[in-house]
């Protein structure tokens, strides 16, 4: 494998989904924990096709090559947080390009989470039923 020398990191995270990115000059690869984004999520292809959205906004989706590690989540959560980290790495290499992307909403993090379980009930808000006799 050919050893780059220079590479732009980004970190994204979606509910419970991290995702750290790296962007290197390429041909327009997207690897996702050393397999093909397509392999990765089972070969769903408007997924994939979601990944590259911040790419086409700025018109450079054949010019580099993504590394993608990704862990925690559904596919659903991870690949929102891939987008803010492709993003993020994009706006690190040219400062220019984070106008861009910050009006296409592509630099927003959706601050959603599960709420935690509170002690004495079943989930965060679920009681037992009430028993008025």
């Amino acid at each position: 494998m050919p050893k780059h020398d220079t590479y732009f990191y980004g970190l994204g995270r979606r509910k419970s989904s991290i995702a750290r990115a790296r962007l290197l000059s390429g041909k327009g690869n997207i690897t996702v924990n050393n397999k093909k984004a397509v392999d990765y999520f089972s070969s769903n292809q408007p997924v994939v096709d979601e990944l590259f959205e911040p790419l086409t906004l700025i018109g450079k989706e054949k010019s580099f090559d993504v590394t993608i590690v990704v862990e925690g989540g559904g596919h659903a959560g991870q690949v929102d947080a891939i987008k803010l980290a492709i993003s993020k790495a994009l706006s690190v290499m040219n400062d220019d390009l984070r106008s861009t992307l910050k009006k296409a909403g592509l630099l927003k993090r959706d601050p959603r989470e599960k709420e935690p379980k509170k002690y004495g009930l079943r989930s965060a808000r679920k009681r037992e039923q009430f028993s008025k006799r």
